[in-house]
């Protein structure tokens, strides 16, 4: 599967030393860091590799070097733009996730409802938990509303590039992101808004369209959240550059959507 899915969208080299192993041994050792939380020095590469044994500094630097490429976003709007036939947009879910930054680093911030310092950024799942895009992350004592127009252009940027519309798209989102900004934003874009209305917000009384039916399956970004914390790299930050810590996240979007691929078109 990497080597059919992934491969085939790394950048080729043409300067300097190509790789001394198999581009594909080289991101198994990548996934196997982002699924277990390995420190890298402890990749087991005797293991990992079949005839030329890479240092783990060599496996470092070439996700680093793909992580500064965008290398990992690029493969997943690839990914999906080859399978929107299995993507269930009849409906999405918007959800803020704040993760511990256990080393500190760029965009790190404290967070009081956690006590501690923490990274947030948006994500954007299908119908099926899938997860489709995330914004760009910012430090955790910002809450989910921070520069939500921004935010959410990323999200949708991703959408465009994989040639998915989201007009007539209706999206689920918790109190947290009752903005009438928000809903301006969405409506323009032709997404219809249902959102839980914020008592606080003092707009109590607001003529907004909720349908509780619809936000009662809003379960399924939560068990998202729950897939992505089975890769260990993702349930604690430990790299201190942002590319990193987006790479991982793509990444993880790869391996969640090619299972999820796969498994349908194994069903048909």
């Amino acid at each position: 599967m990497i080597e059919l899915e992934i491969v085939p969208y790394l950048p080729v080299t043409k300067r300097g030393f190509k790789p001394r192993a198999p581009l594909y041994e080289i991101i198994n050792a990548i996934l196997y860091k982002l699924k277990t939380g390995v420190q890298w020095e402890y990749l087991p590469v005797e293991s990992l590799f079949c005839n030329e044994k890479l240092h783990y500094k060599t496996v470092f630097g070439h996700y680093r070097k793909w992580c500064l490429q965008d290398v990992w976003k690029s493969c997943w709007i690839q990914t999906l733009k080859n399978n929107k036939s299995n993507i269930d947009l009849s409906s999405g879910d918007l959800d803020g996730s704040h993760t511990t930054a256990l080393k500190g680093g760029q965009q790190v911030g404290y967070q009081g409802r956690k006590k501690r310092k923490t990274t947030n950024a948006l994500y954007l799942t299908d119908r099926q938990g899938l997860p489709l895009a995330m914004s760009e992350p910012v430090s955790g004592n910002h809450n989910d509303l921070f520069d939500i127009e921004v935010s959410f252009e990323e999200v949708l940027g991703t959408l465009e590039q994989a040639e998915i519309s989201v007009d007539g798209l209706f999206i689920n989102a918790d109190a947290g992101f009752d903005s009438q900004k928000l809903r301006d934003k969405w409506e323009n874009k032709g997404i219809i808004a249902n959102i839980c209305p914020n008592r606080r917000n003092g707009n109590a009384d607001a003529n907004h369209y909720f349908d509780e039916k619809l936000y009662k399956e809003r379960y399924s970004v939560e068990r998202t959240n729950a897939w992505m914390d089975g890769f260990r790299s993702l349930l604690n930050r430990f790299d201190t550059t942002i590319t990193s810590w987006k790479g991982f996240n793509f990444l993880a979007f790869i391996v969640i959507g090619l299972k999820k691929f796969y498994k349908l078109k194994m069903s048909r």
